[in-house]
């Protein structure tokens, strides 16, 4: 008997071939379907890759929102257009009101204008006829005096001063005779003409007919020649009121005992005797 004999053997027992071959059937089987159902399974589970084509309505909803826009871009184009005809039509609108006014505004002035001219050209003109008048009535006046023997003897002037302007010649006569023309124009303060006149601005006109420059003011007309008397006097010289130097009015002698003068703004320019105001003197330049 073998020494090993009594040790328990730890293999095991061999199986009936039958058994194995059973058991080898049934997990060939199970195999079978596992790699069935494997291969079943992956199939199933595959993503989908294809791309599905959407219906043809894409293109149709693509042209009618790009005809919106066309023509929502007209509309806007329209507006414009008619923003800007409505802007153009109200400034042409303002311009035409606008030169409306300015040509009635152009005719008012010209109509009044006329009717100046016209007022004027009537108050020349009577001006002119009442100056006329005026001269003819003094003509008269004088010679009716001449013949009464009228005045007094007092303020009478000497043979010298009483002589008529009508025998005046050269400058003297021009200037006389521009004083005289300006009698019945305005008094103005500062004037110097064409038709209102201060004292001096009259002297200094008349003067410079005649090709003479004097001063422009009273005080400086009074010292601008030889100082006369009041009983020498002859036309076209210069008489004066207040002191020589200082004088505050200043008129010209024209003869026969009278002066022009642009006395002041409610007489205007007057033709005189000198008995209305006596003068404090007289300065000679011719």
């Amino acid at each position: 008997m073998s020494h090993t004999a009594h040790i328990p053997s730890h293999r095991k027992p061999r199986q009936r071939a039958s058994k194995s071959a059973l058991r080898a059937g049934v997990a060939g089987g199970v195999l079978s379907t596992i790699a069935v159902a494997g291969a079943a399974g992956p199939a199933q589970a595959e993503p989908v890759t294809q791309t599905i084509e959407m219906p043809t309505i894409t293109s149709g909803i693509s042209t009618a929102v790009a005809a919106s826009a066309q023509a929502t871009q007209q509309v806007a184009l329209d507006l414009e257009t008619q923003a800007n005809e409505d802007a153009a039509a109200e400034k042409a609108a303002k311009a035409a009101k606008k030169a409306h006014a300015e040509a009635v505004r152009k005719a008012e002035a010209k109509k009044k204008a006329e009717a100046a001219a016209k007022a004027k050209a009537e108050a020349e003109a009577e001006e002119r006829a009442e100056r006329a008048s005026r001269t003819s009535e003094r003509t008269t006046l004088s010679g009716s005096a001449g013949s009464s023997g009228c005045g007094s003897s007092a303020s009478a002037p000497s043979s010298s001063s009483s002589s008529s302007s009508s025998n005046v010649s050269g400058s003297a006569a021009s200037i006389v005779a521009f004083a005289k023309a300006q009698v019945g124009d305005a008094y103005v303060s500062g004037g110097t003409g064409p038709n209102a006149w201060d004292c001096s601005g009259l002297v200094q006109a008349a003067y410079r007919t005649a090709g003479i420059d004097l001063p422009r003011v009273s005080q400086s007309q009074s010292t601008a020649g030889t100082q006369v008397s009041l009983d020498n006097l002859q036309p076209g010289d210069i008489l004066y009121w207040g002191g020589a130097g200082s004088a505050y009015h200043v008129a010209i002698y024209v003869g026969g005992g009278e002066f022009v003068g642009a006395q002041n703004s409610s007489t205007g320019t007057v033709q005189r005797s000198m008995d209305y105001d006596r003068p404090t003197g007289a300065v000679r330049v011719l």
